[in-house]
């Protein structure tokens, strides 16, 4: 797929994220929302290598994969609105999102993509050979069991599957360098898989290295595991706490520093070298909040534009937004 094309998927899977996020702003779509906004290059470039009959395991964050693969927009948004008419007749909600037709299923636990993704490509194997399989799934999710246990038996088993770790340096509201051991590729690696470690904002980097490890998969030649550097442009959900005091430091930002150095000089509580390295820590991760916010230097979508110029760019993005329009329409998501 050329720029242009990519660039499309990409703003197509970011139009849906930002109607996604009007919707639930409204009140129209209940309980919390996971946006994949930042991860457009990464389901653009992976997916522009798959071919029918390969399947794709997602985790909490599925609706940019899933928007780039061709399900149906109006039918997942009015799934999300928890109507009859969603493709799941309103019963999963935007966690659970599956297409029995294009093989592509989304879980809640974090982690469990990638032993589907190993399920996925042991069936293909036996029963579509040629097919691979994709697991995506985020950093914090390397410090669970049964994902490991996925690196072994992928590894052993010489599996057709691409694992693909959407590394955005967060796990949920702790930075994932503060509870992990070691580094994601190192560990891959260390279990045998062949490892690449790419710029998850520069569409390009990830359509080219994705690639090369899917045609190795195809080939009979193993799995692979691919860690691409993304930003968390939207919180760990919407209403993210961190999110809401770097865009309003005098306000939401203030609020919630004070409710922190109130607890930390409490009578009550840990000792005061404890609530005081707290408070640091929280000044800490609302820095980091702050620089990752919406800054344009890591939105990928920003970054993909310079690549097709402005013109087709801004072509490309009104007829995204005009088909996410008309699925929001379709779905009874307009007023």
């Amino acid at each position: 797929m050329d720029a242009a094309g990519l660039f499309r998927q990409m703003a197509r899977a970011r139009a849906f994220e930002d109607a996604t996020s009007a919707l639930w702003r409204e009140g129209r779509i209940s309980g919390e929302m996971h946006l994949g906004t930042g991860e457009e290059a990464v389901a653009a470039g992976v997916v522009a290598s798959l071919r029918p009959g390969d399947a794709v395991a997602l985790d909490h964050r599925p609706t940019p994969v899933l928007t780039v693969l061709g399900v149906d927009l109006a039918g997942m948004l009015a799934e999300m609105l928890g109507m009859e008419s969603g493709i799941h007749r309103g019963r999963a909600g935007h966690m659970h999102l599956m297409s029995r037709t294009l093989l592509a299923s989304s879980s809640g636990i974090v982690g469990s993509s990638a032993p589907l993704g190993a399920g996925f490509a042991l069936a293909g194997r036996a029963l579509r050979p040629g097919s691979v399989a994709v697991a995506f799934f985020g950093d914090g999710a390397m410090n669970q069991g049964m994902l490991l246990e996925t690196l072994n038996l992928a590894a052993a088993w010489s599996l057709p599957l691409l694992l693909v770790c959407k590394d955005n340096g967060w796990s949920i509201t702790t930075r994932t360098d503060a509870v992990t051991g070691g580094d994601p590729v190192a560990r891959a690696r260390g279990f045998g898989l062949e490892t690449v470690d790419v710029d998850g904002g520069d569409v390009g980097a990830v359509a080219e290295a994705a690639a090369d490890a899917i045609d190795r998969a195809r080939n009979g030649e193993g799995p692979s595991f691919l860690r691409a550097r993304v930003p968390r442009l939207d919180g760990h959900f919407l209403g993210d706490a961190l999110v809401r005091a770097a865009r309003s430091p005098a306000g939401d930002g203030r609020q919630l520093l004070g409710d922190v150095t109130s607890a930390a000089l409490s009578r009550t509580g840990g000792g005061l070298g404890d609530r005081a390295r707290s408070v640091v820590r929280l000044l800490d991760l609302m820095r980091r909040a702050r620089r990752e916010d919406r800054d344009t230097r890591h939105d990928p979508l920003e970054r993909a534009r310079s690549t097709v110029g402005q013109e087709v760019a801004s072509r490309l993005e009104a007829e995204a937004l005009a088909e996410v329009g008309r699925a929001v329409a379709a779905a009874g998501g307009a007023h």
